[in-house]
This record gives structure tokens, C-alpha cells and sequence, in this order.
């Protein structure tokens, strides 16, 4: 008890309106204290709506009324908002609920920095509170403010009379001053007793986009969370996370591009850092979507974008008049975001061949998957073509790293070498050792052999099934040509025409010169390898004529293929595949089998070509 707030027999809750971690906490105090009133900070002239609003969620409302201004005032009822769980949870146990502030119009604007709330997370409700007291104990209050909480605390006392366990929910800046007041016999404060005009509406769809408190999908959350026990344990940090591989998902099967793990990984250190540098622990929704856009594209933030301002309960025939509502009726502290999204083209053109493919697919693909398997199977040339081009780009760019390796920093004696290092003299002149550098370029000696290529390991768990079942080894047909030996998704399960299976590869191993590799799934040879990923690059240390072999994979090779390549007098160039553009990566994935060398003749009306034109 004593962590807690209290004036006799009155616990307050100071909370941050809107905030989902103080709507926890509400629900939290009322399972430990079973209390028989209820307090909040409205005023009693807006109860009936109010309360009314209430009982429509999780359906979104807003109680609306005309200041003499003849300015209009919305209130949001949502269900992250603490004020308006505690009123939910008294509903529902039937506890007597009362409305205390004082009805005050042209109340300004307070955009004053407030802690954190996930805070309480992680230290606690308590000790969040009080902090924060200790550090604002006597916040200047403006004459509205004084009005207000005098009117508070004087219901506070004429009720503490009549009940035992009262809860009272106030905003956490006036936490000190009805604290005060509390401390000496108030009287009433005069004020308005009735409002006439005061209405109350559902929330159009697309507003719910724009001017919620907390993000939708994190609204949605807790409203599909509270009524079961799983409120408890609600994180904000993890919702983002959730939020963020969801939209990944939606992102694949729309865009059909993979958002990889480093990719996630960096767009969560880019958000955090952010909100670090804003006083934040937590990024925002919009932080969110800037850190989606940085990290892959405006499709992708899209995608973070529709699924994060998405609330799930909504209707298509209210029981109420609608209303449509933008973040400056609330005077919002909003920020506007453009997407530019990628289309395929800018109209729609006649291509009577696609057309005609798409249907004689629709009506024959199980008979093209049925009669698949008949002939001898081939590849399809062009996309050999683009497959050679990217092992040379991959040998190429080995080439440059390790030139690069071998480039020696010395510091200047009598000769210039390779030239002045600027970067490594600009350091040692700011370190006041002002020395001058010179580069020591080293030839790098030896070529590159073979070339390994993994983009999935395909490690399944304990009796899970492969993703790349189909294991294959392929000689070159001619001498511009590498064997070649994959693994992949078996062929004739997708067909794009007669004879026509697509494939995707889950990784290869190009060799130079051609016709010299034997079966690699079937050689013994290769058997003390635990996983395809290993079996191709032993294969390819194996079959390599020259002393370097090129590996690009998500992870290193691993040590046995290590040791064997040192026993070899060979040397494994490791490149990790998050070097090599995404869109490429999916280029070169994906291929083609063809049933048979006549197939060739025909193969380019159903196939679009991989090679520009």
C-alpha cells in the first residue's frame, strides 16, 4: 500500500491519456483493490454520452459539443485510453462511476514533454509516478487548471464519505495540485451544470487512420488481448516487432522480394536510435515507417503503414451518424508521409500473348504437370546465359576484396609507393603525431575457380520436410559453359506451359571448364558433409583448377570445409549475400526446366525473357 498514491480512502492514478501501458495499469489496480466507486477526470455535463460511447466499444465513437466560440470539441473514446478502461471495467462489475472535472471552455493547447510510458514496463507504475512527481512537484498551473482541480478535489472529499475504495484516475500534471487541495475544506467551484448540444457519432474508417492515440494495430492488439489474460503481458516494443514481420509477409506475397533479417534487424536499430535521440525508449509509428522506407522501399513502408494504422473493428452500417474527422480538428501534432510506390507500368497496353499464355495456363496446367517428365530434361539457354554472367560478377567482385586485402598502409620514408593514403595521414595529424601515409598496393596472385552461390541452407528440423528436395548435376553443353550442380524445388510442381516446369534454386556451384563433374549427390566422396550447403562447396574446393573458390552465402563455411580446403592448398573468399542486390538475387533464383530439347524451339512464348533487350 504504500507505493501507492492515497488521500484516505482514495487511491489516485495519475495517468497520460491515451497511453496503452496506464489502461494496463487501470486493469491491474482493479483486480488488487476490488474497489465501490469509480472516479474520472470528465466532466459531469458529458457522462450520458460518454458512457454511452462506452458501451459501443471496441466500435470507435467521438462525443462532440459546440464551445460559445462556436468552436467544435471532439473527444475520442477508445479503448487504450486509461479514463475510459477504468469506466469499461466499473460497467462491466456495475460499480457506481462519477465524473468530476469542472466544464471549461478555450481550455488551451499542452504540448509539455511527458516521460515515456513504456517506462513502466520495465521500472514499474510506482516508481514511474513518483518520479516523476519528485521532478515536477510544483508545475505552474494555469487559472483553468486551478478552477479545476479545486472543483476535483472538492468531489473527491464530499465522496470520500460515501464510499470505502474509491479510485480516482487524473491526468499525471495534476496529480500535485489536487493533491493540495486536498489537504484543506474545498467548496464548490461555480461552473456550468448543462450543456445543451452535445451529440455523439462513429468514427469514419479512415479517420481511425489519422487521429487515434496509439497506433491502430497496437489498439486492435489490446482490444483482442483484454478479454483474455494475455493483457498482462501486452509489450509495445514486441507489437512493433510483430507489426514489422507481418508486413514483411505481405510485402513477399504482393512484391514477391524477400525483406531479409538484416534488413528487419537494421531497420529496428535505425527506429531505436531515433527514438533514443528524441527522449524516447520506443519509436513511434512514424519512425516506423521511415526506418521501413530506409531499409527496402516505399512498398515496403506502405505495406508497415496499411497493416500499423488498421484498426479491426469496424462497421459497415453504424447504429450512428458518421463522422469524418483529420488530425488538424483535433490539432494533432501530426506529420504527413508520401509513398511513391512502384508500378509496373504507367497504363495498360495490348499484349494479345501474355493474355493468351494466362489462359491456356488456367485450362492445361495439370495436364502440362501430369505429361512433365516424359524427355530427357534441359535448361532454358537464356537464363544459362544470365547465370554465367552472375558467377563471373561474383568472381569479379571476389577479385576486388581481395585486392583490397592487400593493400598495405605504411608511413612514409623515402619512397611514395602506390601513392598517399589521405585517410590514415588526416588521423595521424589529428592525433598530433603528424606523419604522412603511403599505400603499398600488393598484387594479388592466384585466379578464381569454381563459384558456390546459397540462398537458402534448407536446414530443416527433426522429420520436417526439405523446401529444396530436387538435387541435380548438370554438364555444360559447350565450352563457354560451366557444370553446374543445385538444389532446388523439384521440377514439373509449377508449370507455365508444355513442357515448361519453373523452378527455384535454394543454392549452386559453377565449375570451369565443363564435362569434368561427376554426379556430386551421388559421389561418395562427399559424404562425411553434414548439409547441401557443404557438399556443394566441398565439391567445388574439389573440382576447382585454381586456387581461390568463391562462397556467398548467408553464413560462413563452416570448419570442416575450412580444414579441407587448407589440406587442398585452396583458399575460401566468403561473401556474404546481403552484398548482392536483393532484385538480382531474385533474378538469378529463379529458372526454368524444359522437357526435352524441342521444347527450346517454343519456350520463349511462355517464358518472359531474364536478358534485357
Amino acid at each position: 500500500m504504500e507505493n501507492r498514491i492515497e488521500w484516505k480512502n482514495i487511491t489516485l492514478l495519475p495517468i497520460l491519456h491515451g497511453k496503452v501501458e496506464f489502461a494496463i495499469e487501470v486493469r491491474k489496480q482493479f483486480d488488487e483493490m476490488d474497489p465501490d466507486c469509480v472516479v474520472v477526470e470528465y466532466p459531469e455535463t458529458l457522462k450520458e454520452k460518454i458512457c454511452q460511447a462506452v458501451k459501443r466499444l471496441p466500435f470507435l465513437s467521438v462525443v462532440y459539443y459546440r464551445e460559445e466560440s462556436g468552436d467544435f470539441v471532439y473527444l475520442l473514446i477508445e479503448p487504450t485510453d486509461a479514463q475510459i478502461e477504468a469506466i469499461r471495467c466499473a460497467m462491466e462489475r456495475k460499480i457506481p462511476v462519477y465524473f468530476v472535472d469542472r466544464d471549461t471552455e478555450g481550455y488551451p493547447l499542452d504540448r509539455s514533454p511527458m516521460p515515456d510510458s513504456y517506462a513502466i514496463r520495465r521500472i514499474g507504475y510506482c516508481r514511474y509516478v513518483k518520479s516523476y512527481l519528485q521532478t515536477h512537484p510544483d508545475r505552474s498551473h494555469l487559472p483553468q487548471d486551478v478552477l479545476r482541480e479545486k472543483h476535483m478535489a472538492y468531489n473527491l472529499q464530499r465522496l470520500s464519505s460515501q464510499y470505502k475504495r474509491i479510485i480516482f484516475l487524473c491526468g499525471l500534471s495534476h496529480c500535485p495540485g489536487i493533491m493540495k487541495y486536498l489537504q484543506q475544506k474545498q467548496t464548490q467551484v461555480i461552473g456550468r451544470k448543462r450543456r445543451k448540444g452535445v451529440g455523439i457519432a462513429h468514427l469514419y474508417e479512415d479517420s481511425s487512420r489519422e487521429i487515434m492515440s496509439e497506433m491502430p494495430y497496437l489498439a486492435g492488439m489490446y482490444e483482442k488481448a483484454r478479454g483474455t489474460d494475455e493483457w498482462r503481458h501486452l509489450d509495445r516494443l514486441m507489437i512493433n516487432h510483430k507489426l514489422i514481420r507481418e508486413a514483411a509477409e505481405r510485402y513477399q506475397k504482393r512484391e514477391r522480394e524477400e525483406i531479409s533479417m538484416m534488413q528487419i534487424g537494421n531497420l529496428h536499430k535505425f527506429a531505436r536510435n531515433w527514438a533514443f535521440l528524441q527522449g524516447r525508449l520506443v519509436p513511434d509509428f512514424y519512425q516506423l515507417i521511415i526506418a521501413a522506407r530506409g531499409v527496402a522501399n516505399d512498398n515496403f513502408a506502405y505495406e508497415v503503414w496499411e497493416r500499423g494504422s488498421s484498426y479491426p473493428f469496424q462497421l459497415m452500417n453504424p447504429d450512428l451518424p458518421v463522422l469524418r474527422l483529420k488530425g488538424e480538428d483535433l490539432f494533432l501534432d501530426e506529420k504527413r508521409i508520401r509513398f511513391h510506390k512502384r508500378i509496373k507500368s504507367l497504363r495498360k497496353h495490348l499484349m494479345p500473348v501474355p493474355v493468351k499464355k494466362r489462359l491456356l495456363k488456367k485450362r492445361y496446367e495439370k495436364e502440362w504437370a501430369k505429361e512433365f517428365g516424359r524427355y530427357t530434361i534441359c535448361s532454358y539457354p537464356p537464363e544459362d546465359v544470365l547465370v554465367e554472367g552472375f558467377g563471373d560478377y561474383v568472381k569479379e567482385r571476389a577479385f576486388q576484396i581481395k585486392v583490397e586485402d592487400n593493400i598495405r598502409v605504411v608511413p612514409f620514408m623515402c619512397s611514395m609507393l602506390d601513392g598517399l593514403d589521405i585517410r590514415e595521414t588526416i588521423r595521424s595529424w589529428i592525433q598530433r603525431e603528424k606523419r604522412l601515409y603511403v599505400r603499398e598496393e600488393r598484387p594479388f596472385r592466384g585466379k578464381i575457380g569454381s563459384v558456390v552461390v546459397i540462398f537458402d541452407p534448407d536446414l530443416p528440423e527433426k522429420d520436417a520436410e526439405e523446401k529444396y528436395p530436387w538435387k541435380v548435376t548438370w554438364l555444360g553443353e559447350h565450352e563457354h559453359e560451366s557444370d553446374m550442380a543445385f538444389y532446388s524445388t523439384h521440377a514439373g510442381e509449377i508449370t507455365d506451359g508444355p513442357g515448361i516446369s519453373r523452378c527455384q534454386y535454394g543454392g549452386f556451384m559453377l565449375t570451369y571448364p565443363p564435362m569434368r563433374v561427376y554426379d556430386i549427390w551421388r559421389d561418395r566422396f562427399f559424404d562425411i558433409t553434414r548439409n547441401k550447403p557443404e557438399r556443394l562447396l566441398l565439391a567445388a574446393l574439389d573440382y576447382s583448377l585454381e586456387e581461390n573458390v568463391v562462397y556467398v552465402s548467408p553464413d560462413p563455411p563452416s570448419g570442416l570445409c575450412q580444414s579441407i580446403a587448407a589440406r587442398l592448398g585452396k583458399k575460401i573468399i566468403y561473401i556474404p549475400i546481403g552484398a548482392f542486390s536483393r532484385i538480382t538475387l531474385n533474378k538469378i533464383r529463379e529458372f526454368h526446366v524444359l522437357d526435352g530439347h524441342h521444347v527450346r524451339r517454343y519456350a520463349h512464348l511462355f517464358i518472359k525473357s531474364p536478358l534485357p533487350r
